[in-house]
């Protein structure tokens, strides 16, 4: 199965994890290459690219764009939601548009572990993931 990594980069190295397991699994395992790059902490024109806001890396570098052109020719994404700013399972802007893509265009939605309990979108989410494997990669099928 093709399937889309989709996380906070603050976790690179655990997506970089996943994909090699999904990989070893036998699933086409699919993200930006700049993943693995910020995984070894050699990206830092994506990190630190010369100061500049979040919001004008991702617009720089067409991070938003590339990731729903991924999804499209994916069967499914794989959110890796851990644990980040005291929210457990966090799930941010950036993954939940990307479950949306996901959703809208017909693809399945895993999610590693449960739905976050204390954001204001939890309805929303519900609405779109397919299965909550809950940190259990045999379960995509």
């Amino acid at each position: 199965m093709k399937i889309v990594i989709s996380g906070s980069m603050k976790f690179a190295d655990k997506l970089v994890d996943v994909y090699n397991q999904l990989k070893t699994m036998g699933h086409e395992p699919m993200m930006h290459q700049d993943v693995f790059g910020i995984a070894r902490g050699d990206a830092p024109q994506i990190v630190n690219d010369g100061g500049s806001e979040h919001a004008d890396i991702k617009r720089k570098y067409g991070f938003i764009k590339f990731w729903y052109n991924l999804i499209l020719k994916s069967d499914a994404i794989l959110v890796c939601n851990y644990d980040k700013n005291g929210i457990k399972n966090y799930i941010g802007g950036n993954t939940l548009m990307e479950i949306g893509f996901a959703h809208v265009n017909d693809k399945r939605v895993f999610l590693l572990n449960p739905i976050p309990e204390a954001i204001s979108y939890i309805d929303e989410i519900k609405a779109m993931v397919d299965i909550v494997i809950d940190g259990d990669l045999t379960k995509i099928k």
